[in-house]
């Protein structure tokens, strides 16, 4: 049990940072009681964000409050030993990686939480549920758009604007909303794992250097396989026919505005990968330059319903903006906030657990005894229970020299990993959410045989393809 804790605490551990003054060296606190009440903390603090469903308990505050702590005893122990910098340095390096992270999530989710609010995707939903699509026919839709839009969106939004089709046309068969939340679970892990936009631990190895942007798209047939193997198994348990008409009044839930913001969005995205490829600065400051161009537009937008508004005034509530107003920060506001705080906090602790010393114990074992590819393999099955970024930071600033077959490998994996068990994904938790008493965790458990057999066939492919 003991070895297993050491392991795990390995694998979640961070990167020790180098020491400015050349005389000092980072201490071994492996075997300190500051190592153990650190691993003890982190625990406990983990243990609360697997209970975030049962207890209603953001996931964030139980990592943040961790990873103060942790840093605090961190720093006790080497201002005890006269090293009153080298903790300091430790930390600014942890932090500087998370705020880059952060940025560039932040204008990522402002640009989503737009398209929202303008009705981008309440317009796709409401075409597909107009289209009087067959069971299984909305059920490959449904799943290869998930598999689409997650490569640019994220994975949770995609998989929630997916199951809301779901659930608006199968509102009398639950078989079909139980099959059609897992693929879009599978799909939306799947279409992320193939970009560099597609999930947050893929943007993790984008920008710390491992792999360049075009190269993750070598991972497109692997992760299509990963989808498709499942959805073929779970297609012949699909009922037949067609569900009744959902009916609806016809109007428009386009916003003015709405697919000039979409296009934006991938303007700041080209924006990003050429400050990244052609002027070799990080892609967060591409994206931060791609938030202005929302921001002058939603100026323009703003000022043009303004003066629309201006001839109803007299029809419009005293202080109301009217139905149209745009403002950016009311999207920046609605960011995920807690998911953010969260990884925060997941960086930080796992960064101080790193420091610590536990990296050295688990690298030479995970990646020296078993090999690359059985390490790769187990992370992506580890990522099914653990969440993935902790353990996709944990590889990263283990730094083991892998070739770039073997980080296309654990990127996959880490990937979609996720889609093996209800909870191994934020998109997963939150279908349980939105479909609460059709999609469950024991019956997406029911087909992770099928799901594992999408998860070594994508694997087997990966090799076959870029071996």
């Amino acid at each position: 049990m003991e070895r297993f804790i050491a392991l795990l605490a390995g694998l979640l551990g961070s990167t020790a940072v180098l020491a400015s003054e050349s005389a000092a060296k980072s201490l071994d606190l492996t075997a300190s009681w500051v190592g153990y009440a650190a691993i003890v903390i982190f625990a406990l603090a983990y243990f609360l964000v697997i209970l975030e469903e049962k207890i209603h308990l953001r996931k964030s505050k139980p990592v943040l409050l961790a990873a103060g702590v942790i840093w605090i005893l961190i720093a006790l122990a080497y201002n005890s030993h006269g090293l009153t910098h080298i903790a300091e340095q430790a930390i600014r390096h942890n932090f500087l990686e998370y705020a880059e992270l952060f940025f560039f999530l932040l204008v990522a989710m402002t640009y989503i939480n737009a398209m929202i609010e303008r009705g981008v995707f309440d317009e796709l939903r409401d075409w597909l549920v107009a289209r009087g699509y067959s069971y299984r026919t909305l059920f490959w839709i449904t799943g290869g758009l998930a598999f689409l839009i997650s490569p640019v969106a994220d994975n949770l939004t995609t998989a929630l604007i997916m199951c809301a089709v779901i659930l608006a046309v199968g509102r009398d068969q639950s078989t079909f909303i139980a099959l059609g939340c897992i693929n879009i679970v599978i799909g939306a892990n799947a279409g992320g794992a193939f970009s560099p936009f597609g999930d947050i631990t893929t943007l993790m190895v984008w920008q710390k250097g491992m792999l360049s942007f075009w190269t993750f798209f070598k991972l497109f047939i692997p992760s299509l396989v990963n989808f498709v193997v499942p959805a073929l198994i779970m297609h012949f348990a699909l009922p037949a026919g067609k569900p009744a008409s959902a009916g609806g009044d016809g109007a428009s839930a386009l916003k003015p505005g709405g697919m000039t913001i979409v296009a934006l969005f991938f303007l700041t995205i080209v924006t990003a990968v050429s400050f990244h490829n052609f002027l070799h600065l990080p892609p967060v400051f591409g994206m931060m330059t791609g938030l202005a161009y929302l921001k002058f537009y939603g100026f323009y937008l703003r000022n043009k319903t303004h003066s629309t508004a201006t001839v109803s005034s007299m029809d419009m509530p005293p202080g109301s903006d009217g139905h149209n107003s745009f403002d950016v920060f009311d999207n920046i506001a609605k960011a995920e906030w807690d998911t953010l705080f969260f990884f925060y906090g997941v960086i930080m602790a796992v960064g101080g657990l790193g420091f610590i010393g536990y990296l050295s114990m688990a690298s030479g074992y995970i990646y020296g005894e078993l090999g690359a590819t059985t390490a790769n393999v187990l992370i992506g099955l580890m990522s099914a229970v653990v969440d993935n970024i902790p353990v996709m930071f944990a590889v990263l600033t283990m730094n083991p020299d892998m070739p770039e077959l073997q980080w296309l490998l654990v990127t996959l994996t880490a990937g979609v990993g996720g889609s093996l068990l209800s909870i191994g994904s934020a998109a997963g938790v939150a279908l349980m959410g939105q479909a609460r008493g059709h999609y469950t965790f024991f019956g997406h458990l029911k087909w992770t045989p099928a799901i594992a057999l999408g998860y070594f066939a994508s694997i087997y492919v990966h090799f076959l393809i870029n071996g």
